[in-house]
């Protein structure tokens, strides 16, 4: 549909849902997924400044649906006092206003009260005397020296273009501009668009630009990962070397873990799969089964050279014995997870870049697990490693 009515010039197509406009507009504060907003004082100003931005932002590759909120075009008949002309017949800039008000607008004389209810009486001309410009034209005043002035005698009457609607935030007015990004990641579009929007436009005094939507959500979202991405390490590290009693094994399995992120990174880039707050969230789930399938590997191994295997044999014995639980635990979660992974409907923009991560690095990690685990556990194992007690047998 847009590639057809794209071929309409001089109109700008949007094509959304009722839901899509109200989550949007909670968001960017309009009606678009994004929006670059520029506060300003004179509305001419915010436009011109807008079409700059338009035209800058129309040659970047992955934005589409790019439109101006307009917020010029309403017919103004404006009436400025010539002051010479008013203080030649003696009147006052003030009863010239006053007149165009009453003629046009209405004044309250007075009020009528109906019980308890209270409502102005207005009075003003008769609507064939100023429904148009002439006849507003021929309203009359009256000089000091008695004689009846019209309006076309003391003021300039123009026709300029007024603001049809005026948009405010914060006490101040701005101007939307409205995009969304397609066929691209969102971040790297979005800051692109910062960077040349800085470089040719050059705002005015008292002008400022906020990129507003879903980057900023994201932005948001990115700060908060950052913060939770570090103490969910921490945790992990401190249960890891509360269970194993050696900072040696939690390293071993922090190690097995920062691998798993290959495979959901690899994931992403077979599947041309943006790197998202989703797929963020999808890593920080991988770390949480990362770390079972090491605990289960590592602890079994030691268990082996407490009761006299020595570190190669302890190695591979745990490997080929842990084989089929770490398999099991592993093919649980990506057979849940594949059909979200796979899947292409309505909605799934948001599930299927976490999906896609744990499929990817659960798959990933199984190879690790049997394979890289137990080598970087030859490499790290010494003789007097902290090993956990045998039981003896025939013990209760």
């Amino acid at each position: 549909m847009n590639h057809e009515l794209e071929k309409i010039p001089g109109v700008s197509w949007n094509f959304s849902q009722p839901i899509s406009d109200n989550l949007e507009e909670a968001v960017s504060g309009v009606k678009g997924a994004l929006a670059v907003k520029i506060y300003g004082d004179d509305l001419k100003t915010l436009e011109e400044t807008g079409d700059r931005i338009v035209g800058i932002m129309r040659g970047i590759r992955g934005v589409q649906d790019l439109g101006m909120f307009r917020v010029l075009g309403q017919p103004n008949l404006d009436f400025a006092v010539d002051r010479d002309q008013a203080s030649r017949f003696g009147i006052n800039v003030s009863d010239v206003q006053d007149a165009i008000q009453t003629a046009v607008g209405g004044n309250a004389l007075t009020q009528v009260l109906v019980g308890e209810q209270r409502y102005d009486l207005v009075l003003r001309y008769l609507p064939q005397y100023r429904d148009t410009k002439e006849a507003i034209e021929k309203v009359r005043l009256l000089s000091s020296t008695g004689e009846r002035v019209s309006l076309a005698q003391l003021t300039k009457v123009s026709v300029t273009d007024g603001g049809s609607q005026i948009y405010r935030e914060a006490n101040s007015r701005y101007i939307a501009v409205k995009y969304s990004v397609r066929d691209r990641d969102l971040g790297s579009t979005v800051e692109e668009a910062i960077r040349k929007v800085n470089a040719g436009v050059k705002l005015p005094a008292g002008y400022t630009l906020d990129w507003a939507g879903e980057y900023e959500s994201q932005k948001r979202s990115e700060s908060r990962l950052l913060t939770v991405l570090p103490i969910t390490i921490l945790v992990i590290f401190v249960i890891l070397y509360t269970m194993f009693k050696s900072m040696k094994w939690a390293l071993l399995i922090l190690t097995n873990v920062a691998m798993a992120r290959l495979g959901g990174l690899l994931a992403l880039l077979l599947t041309h799969t943006n790197f998202s707050v989703s797929s963020g969230v999808g890593f920080l789930a991988l770390f949480g089964v990362s770390v079972q399938t090491g605990v289960i590997m590592v602890e079994y191994i030691n268990q082996l050279r407490a009761t006299g295997y020595s570190i190669e044999d302890s190695a591979v014995e745990g490997a080929v014995l842990r084989l089929r639980p770490i398999m099991m635990t592993m093919l649980v979660a990506t057979l849940g997870l594949l059909p979200a992974a796979l899947s292409h409907g309505i909605g799934s923009d948001s599930q299927r870049p976490f999906a896609i991560v744990i499929v990817g690095g659960l798959i990933s990690d199984l190879i690790m697990s049997i394979f890289l685990l137990p080598t970087l556990y030859v490499w790290f194992a010494r003789r007097g490693d902290h090993l956990p007690e045998t039981v003896r047998e025939g013990a209760v």
